[in-house]
């Protein structure tokens, strides 16, 4: 699409000149700037409706055709810019004793938000809640009860931010909603609940995670958003430096052995054990999974979730996977020692093993299966490389400005003022919602077990040990963060925010 396309699509007044379900259905849709109306049209419109269009408008300034899916793109943008304030504002001057089942009556499992016709206030509300958090790309919802008010807040970038406070009349409305949109129980109040919806917004798909748990005000839902596009993404756009990810394909080449990502809860490591598997996914292997829960969809791999209610866990679904003549196996946590040793076992007789283990450090997570009982010699044989990884935020483009290096940054840095020409700091604008951040990227350090490290891992060398040794030619992920600090595309603050970045003052940045 064009840059003139682009800028059309952002500068549309209102929305709402025709119904989305017309503009949907027959592919037309008006837009209204500062040069009047323009008519724009998907190749599949529908030119029996155009006569009409014309009646209702009189006069037409412009007309733009855009192909299927740049239409769809621009659907999308135009219909969800109605205000969310406006739907909470509305929300508390309409609710009245309106009967749930009533509000709640005909909900699909899996329903295009910006096509519904019902516009019973919680309705309208949850679906401009959705709306906004796709707009904003936020990761995660967090609706949280409290004595006197109901917040909204969304992750954005890893960091949470208030987007609103509902009242707290509309709290067990909303909770009620979600509930049935992920079939869950909606009389059921006093245990936690886990389910999960899909929903579409102006034809692009998004499947919903949704978590409840009783707090003291009610019920606390927290609804992760997963976008299926993610699930399409390759190694090489990860964002890891050349060496770091030619190394990690040679892991991967291997027939067998386990390869590890490590890090804390959100750090990317499913993305990047997804996007493993897409790279081995070449038709001439048989890929199988065990996951809790399955996120993403991903053709032409077998995926199995854990279901402890019937037995099913990471081990026994490990056990049963074996038997389907696999090639690779992604186990999605080693979290107990029959797991371990199942993917030990795994990875023995010949099948490649992808897992996670939540540590630290890439290095730890040998002790980490150490401390659950496996045995240094079978860890030796077996792990071939463990990558760990964060997430940072990257600075915004639009307004970052560069920085008067201190004294203090450049003895932090380790680097002299020539070399920090492009450190910036953050600024805020409205691109970025004047944080000063869009978007995120990843730090990453990776450990390939040579020969010599299988050795210190047989005879039980010291953690401090085996990472001096494995990180002596190799960045760490404070090695990382130091080249993306000075290159200008994250701060200082955020590499400290996760990971260990040395210990002096980082003032007058």
């Amino acid at each position: 699409m064009g840059k003139q396309e682009k800028n059309q699509k952002k500068t549309f007044r209102d929305p709402h000149l025709l119904p989305y379900s017309f503009a949907k259905a027959n592919g037309i849709l008006i837009g209204e700037d500062d040069n009047g109306y323009t008519l724009c049209m998907s190749d599949a419109a529908n030119n029996e409706m155009l006569p009409e269009v014309l009646r209702v408008f009189g006069s037409i300034d412009e007309v733009k055709r855009f192909s299927e899916q740049e239409y769809n793109e621009i659907l999308s943008t135009v219909y969800s810019t109605r205000s969310l304030q406006d739907d909470i504002d509305t929300s508390l001057q309409d609710k009245t004793d309106e009967d749930l089942d009533a509000i709640l009556e005909g909900v699909e499992r899996s329903a295009d938000l910006l096509g519904g016709e019902d516009d019973a206030p919680v309705i309208r509300l949850l679906n401009s809640l959705l709306s906004e958090s796709v707009k904003s790309g936020a990761s995660d919802i967090h609706l949280e009860p409290f004595e006197g008010c109901m917040k909204a807040r969304l992750r954005i970038d890893g960091v949470l931010t208030e987007l609103a406070e509902l009242s707290p009349k509309l709290a067990p409305y909303l909770v009620s909603r979600i509930k049935v949109m992920a079939r869950l129980d909606i009389a059921e109040k006093r245990l936690p609940q886990d389910g999960r919806l899909s929903l579409t917004l102006g034809g692009k798909a998004y499947d919903v995670r949704v978590s409840t748990l009783p707090i003291r005000y009610g019920e606390r839902v927290v609804m992760r958003l997963l976008d299926t596009d993610s699930a399409k993404i390759k190694l090489a756009e990860l964002g890891m430096d050349k060496k770091t990810l030619k190394r990690l394909e040679n892991s991967l080449a291997e027939p067998n052995g386990i390869i590890l990502v490590t890090g804390p809860t959100g750090s990317g490591k499913t993305t990047t054990l997804y996007a493993a598997l897409t790279h081995l996914n070449d038709q001439t292997r048989n890929i199988m999974t065990v996951e809790d829960p399955v996120e993403y969809a991903l053709p032409g791999i077998s995926q199995t979730q854990v279901n402890s209610k019937v037995g099913m866990t990471f081990a026994s679904g490990l056990r049963s996977i074996l038997r389907q003549d696999p090639d690779v196996v992604m186990v999605g946590e080693i979290r107990d020692m029959e797991t371990a040793e199942m993917a030990v076992q795994a990875s023995l007789t010949g099948h490649l093993v992808l897992s996670t283990v939540h540590t630290n450090s890439a290095v730890s997570a040998i002790t980490r299966l150490v401390d659950m009982g496996v045995e240094r010699y079978l860890l030796s044989s077996s792990v071939n490389a463990i990558l760990a990884q964060r997430l940072v935020r990257r600075l915004c483009n639009n307004c970052k400005t560069e920085i008067d290096p201190t004294p203090a940054f450049l003895n932090q840095m380790n680097v002299d003022e020539e070399n920090a020409k492009m450190a910036c700091r953050p600024v805020g604008c409205v691109d970025c919602k004047n944080t000063g951040y869009r978007g995120r990227t990843a730090l990453y350090e990776l450990v390939t077990v040579t020969d010599e490290l299988r050795t210190m891992i047989q005879e039980g060398a010291s953690e401090q040990a085996m990472s001096e040794y494995a990180f002596k030619n190799q960045s760490t992920l404070a090695d990382n963060g130091r080249e993306l600090i000075l290159s200008g595309v994250t701060t200082i603050e955020e590499v400290m925010r996760v990971s260990k970045f040395g210990n002096q003052d980082h003032a007058g940045i």
